[in-house]
C-alpha cells in the first residue's frame, strides 16, 4: 500500500478507537455517575502519559533541552485558563455557572471553593489533549515513511482509548451536555488526521526529531497542568471515598505504565 493509503487506514482505526473510548462515560449512566473515580483515573492517565510516554520520548529525541517546552506547555495552559477560557466561558449562554471545580464536594461549604466559571477545566483539557493528538498524527505520518508505522499505530491506538475516555469524563464532570461532550470528543479524535495532513504539508521543511521532541514535551506540560493543577486539587477536597479515589488515580498511572512497558513501542 502507498503511504497515504496506509496512513488513511491507520487514522480511521485510531479515530474509531478514540470515539469508542469517549462513548463509554457518555452512553452508560452507571459509569457516568462515578464522577470522582472517573476524575481520579483521568488524572492518573495524564500523569502516566506524561512520565512514561511523552517525556521519555521527548528526551530521547531532543535531549534535556526539550524540557524547556514542557514548562512552555504548562504555562501555556495556565495562561489560557487564567485569561482566555474564563472570559470565553463567561460569555457562554449555557453551562457556565460560577462555581468551584466541584461544587458538590463532600462536607464542604460552597464558599470554600474558588469561584471560576464552569467549563474552564473541561475546555482546557480539550485543548491540551487535542494538541497532543495533533502531534501524534504528525508522528504517525513520519513513522509510516520510515517503515515502522504498524507499531506506532498500535501504540497511539492503545493510548487514545484511555485518553478519550478521560476527556469525556472530565467534560461530563464539568457539566457539559452529553451530546456536546461527545461532539468535542469527535473534534479531539479528528486532530489525528489533521496532524497527519500537516506531516505531508511540512515534511520537507522540518527537522522531524526536533519538532517531534518539542511537540511531545509541550503536550506533556499541558497534561501535567491538567492533572496537578486542575484535577488533583479537586480530588483533595473530597472527604469521602479517599481510598477508592487514590486507588483509581494509581490505576490510571498503572495503566499507562503497563502500556509503556508491554505495549508496542511508540518511538522509532
Amino acid at each position: 500500500m502507498t503511504s497515504p493509503l496506509t496512513l488513511a487506514l491507520y487514522v480511521v482505526g485510531i479515530t474509531g478507537g478514540a470515539l469508542a473510548g469517549a462513548a463509554i462515560p457518555v452512553v452508560f449512566p452507571a459509569v457516568r455517575s462515578r464522577t470522582g473515580l472517573l476524575l481520579s483515573f483521568s488524572a492518573g492517565v495524564m500523569l502516566g502519559a506524561a512520565f512514561f510516554h511523552m517525556l521519555p520520548e521527548a528526551l530521547h529525541e531532543g535531549g534535556l533541552r526539550s524540557l524547556t517546552w514542557t514548562l512552555g506547555g504548562f504555562l501555556f495552559l495556565f495562561l489560557l485558563e487564567r485569561y482566555v477560557l474564563v472570559h470565553w466561558c463567561k460569555e457562554e449562554s449555557q453551562g457556565c455557572e460560577v462555581h468551584g471545580l466541584h461544587p458538590h464536594a463532600d462536607d464542604e461549604p460552597p464558599h470554600a471553593h474558588d469561584h471560576a466559571p464552569h467549563g474552564t477545566v473541561g475546555f482546557a483539557a480539550f485543548v491540551g489533549m487535542s494538541l497532543h493528538t495533533l502531534a501524534d498524527g504528525f508522528a504517525l505520518g513520519t513513522a509510516i515513511e520510515i517503515g515502522v508505522g504498524t507499531s506506532v499505530f498500535l501504540a497511539i491506538l492503545f493510548h487514545k482509548l484511555p485518553s478519550s475516555f478521560s476527556l469525556a469524563a472530565i467534560l461530563l464532570h464539568e457539566r457539559y451536555a452529553a451530546r456536546r461532550a461527545l461532539a468535542m470528543a469527535v473534534l479531539f479524535a479528528l486532530m489525528l488526521p489533521v496532524g497527519s495532513l500537516l506531516y505531508f504539508v511540512l515534511a520537507d521543511h522540518l527537522d522531524h526529531e526536533r519538532f517531534g521532541a518539542a511537540a511531545l514535551a509541550f503536550s506533556a506540560g499541558t497534561f501535567l497542568h491538567l492533572s496537578v493543577a486542575d484535577l488533583i486539587p479537586d480530588l483533595h477536597r473530597r472527604k469521602a471515598e479517599r481510598l477508592a479515589l487514590s486507588a483509581a488515580l494509581l490505576a490510571g498511572v498503572a495503566a499507562m505504565w503497563a502500556l509503556s512497558v508491554f505495549g508496542p513501542a511508540h518511538g522509532h
